[in-house]
């Protein structure tokens, strides 16, 4: 069962997935300023733990326009398969559709090294930091 909370601007959301306490992987959503949103994602993103991934920032897009920004800090992420790869670009075309800016935070090798591979830097607005990510203009 999913560890689910509300998010408000003082308290994360988490959500957790795996069997028998085994998290596959962990998505933590805090609002650290309003109209912006970071997502840190933990852990595997491949074909069992992309839904998780998609789910988490289409419903904050959902949320109504009081989102400007979202953040996805990436370098908890061990593993980030192709579908995984297929989900960035999914919620980067609805961000965009939303009027929603997104941005990457990452430095690790597990995430860059897939996005390079598959042509796909060029499409994101990708920083070393969430604190970069969070000002850059």
């Amino acid at each position: 069962m999913p560890d689910t909370r509300e998010s408000s601007p003082s308290d994360p959301s988490s959500i957790r997935r795996g069997s028998d306490g085994d998290d596959q992987i962990t998505v933590l959503t805090t609002t650290p300023a309003p109209g912006r949103a970071v997502i840190e994602v933990g852990g595997e993103v491949d074909m069992l733990t992309s839904p998780q991934l998609r789910g988490v920032v289409l419903d904050k897009l959902a949320t109504g326009s009081d989102v400007e920004l979202i953040v996805l800090s990436l370098d908890s992420v061990t593993f980030l398969g192709t579908s995984g790869l297929a989900v960035l670009i999914e919620v980067r075309e609805a961000a965009h559709k939303a009027g929603v800016e997104l941005r990457l935070a990452c430095t690790g090798r597990r995430v860059l090294r897939p996005l390079t591979i598959a042509g796909l830097v060029p499409m994101f607005d990708i920083h070393d930091t969430v604190e970069q990510a969070l000002v850059a203009t």
